[in-house]
């Protein structure tokens, strides 16, 4: 790198971060503040791109130390500096962003940026730098086609990323490529792990009205298959929206800072398209299981949007909502299949899953205690309300069993079952799981999603294939009359 000019200009969105601030002031905007959208939308319109940055930044709560940064671009850096270059930051981000991440990393000695007036992009980045340090006076780090004019300036263009079309338009007296510099997963893989597809799981409680009421008729089964798809794909598109507007908590998380936006792997651009793209599809695939499953079904999508832009950062209302999200896929697997849910079936939902939300805080709480942090990123936990969120999981849990064991004094239990009295050790059976669960994540051994942990728990399985067990001979006991 002797040869290099002595000035190396850093580019930052895609380049130096394996993301782009305008995007990420825009979500953070959108779950703090959407009345702030609304004011940078109106920037735009009377003073350009370089006001709408700047309103999008005043508004937003991004924290750069977190940010997704590219480790071969800051050993490029550091190299560099250990040479004696001057290292400029130059970026379209808005200023207030850029200064922040060169105080963060103490690697730049200068920060061009945009400042609300001029967007320091393409040519007019090329004219700052080119009247500063002269033609082919510097080395220029970027990543996309807007910077061909600053590496056809530049003594040296260095490429971060580049695609093979784009290396091959690159023009300078010396042209380095740098590639797979933020090292993750490309393709199609990050833009499934968006999706949550494990998360899924939770929408077969759509074919759990269909079960209890025995009917297995072709009709109620490809209704409920077309609800499973349905639903499905609407709830991927609130993951979506959720990872976008809660970035800055998810880096902050010890597991979910390897989500895909989170971590770089898919830019947040795609969110602007893959969001509105998942809802549309649920929603047209929705209409084929009748009317009445589409009205829950968007009633679904408006809870899960309130929860994604404020509700879940609201204390209780938050475990609440989650419980009422769960119960939800019950009542739209009821809709679809048209077997109307019994006030037992409800009144068991509403608790076991209250249990489940809670048991969920109560995770991210012990996680919270042993990090040793004083609040919980987005949410409005403290430390101390730990044994708190663990006394309503058990309660919850043990009300649920409670409903249970009344519902099995019914009618309905006796008219349907041959054999009811074996349906009690069923009791028995989620008395134990509840407690486990809580248990284990009072040690720290449960997943984010206690669903998920208990579909890939073992014990968790087996408890479930005693409780079907119990129920078939229930149904089938012989010399019984259902």
């Amino acid at each position: 790198m002797n040869a290099q000019p002595k000035v190396l200009a850093v580019d930052l969105d895609g380049t130096l971060i394996a993301s782009d601030m305008l995007h990420e002031s825009f979500w953070a905007s959108l779950g703090r503040d959407r009345g702030a959208v609304l004011k940078a939308g109106a920037r735009f319109l009377t003073g350009g791109r370089a006001a709408l940055k700047e309103r999008l930044a005043a508004g937003a709560d991004v924290d750069v130390a977190h940010l997704p940064y590219k480790n071969v671009v800051l050993e490029e850096i550091r190299t560099a500096k250990e040479q004696g270059a001057h290292v400029v930051l130059a970026t379209a981000s808005d200023r207030s962003f850029a200064q922040a991440v060169a105080d963060h990393l103490g690697l730049f000695d200068e920060v061009m940026a945009s400042d609300g007036t001029v967007n320091l992009k393409g040519e007019a980045k090329t004219a700052a730098l080119v009247e500063k340090f002269g033609a082919g006076g510097f080395s220029y780090l970027g990543d996309s086609s807007a910077d061909l004019p600053v590496w056809a300036a530049s003594g040296e263009a260095i490429s971060v990323d580049a695609p093979a079309a784009l290396k091959e338009r690159i023009k300078a007296p010396v042209v380095r490529h740098l590639d797979g510099a933020n090292g993750t997963q490309k393709g199609f893989a990050p833009l499934l792990k968006a999706l949550r597809p494990h998360q899924w799981l939770k929408n077969l409680l759509l074919f759990i009205p269909m079960l209890l009421a025995h009917d297995f008729s072709g009709s109620s089964v490809l209704a409920a298959i077309v609800a499973f798809i349905s639903f499905s794909l609407v709830a991927s598109s609130v993951y979506v929206l959720n990872d976008l507007v809660d970035l800055s908590a998810d880096r902050s998380h010890p597991r979910k800072r390897l989500r895909p936006f989170a971590s770089g792997a898919l830019p947040l651009s795609a969110g602007l398209w893959l969001a509105p793209g998942l809802l549309i599809a649920g929603t047209v695939i929705g209409a084929f299981a009748g009317p009445l499953f589409l009205l829950v079904l968007l009633f679904y999508y408006l809870c899960t949007l309130a929860y994604s832009l404020g509700l879940k950062r609201i204390t209780v209302i938050d475990i609440c909502m989650l419980a009422g999200l769960y119960t939800l896929r019950v009542i739209a697997g009821a809709a679809a299949t048209m077997n109307a849910p019994s006030v037992w079936l409800l009144g068991f939902s509403i608790f076991f899953f209250l249990a489940l939300a809670a048991v969920k805080r109560q995770a991210e709480l012990v996680d919270l205690v042993v990090r040793g942090d004083e609040k919980a990123e987005g949410r409005g936990y403290l430390p101390g309300d730990l044994p708190l969120i663990t006394m309503m999981a058990l309660a919850s849990g043990y009300v649920a069993v409670l409903v249970a064991g009344l519902y099995l004094t019914s009618d309905t239990v006796a008219r349907l079952y041959s054999f009811p009295p074996a349906l009690w050790g069923i009791c028995a059976v989620l008395v134990y799981w509840v407690s486990r669960i809580v248990m284990l994540t009072h040690r720290r051994r449960m997943h984010d999603d206690p669903i998920v942990f208990a579909v890939t728990d073992k014990v968790s399985l087996f408890c479930g294939a005693v409780i079907i067990g119990l129920v078939v001979l229930a149904a089938r006991f012989p010399g019984g009359s259902p």
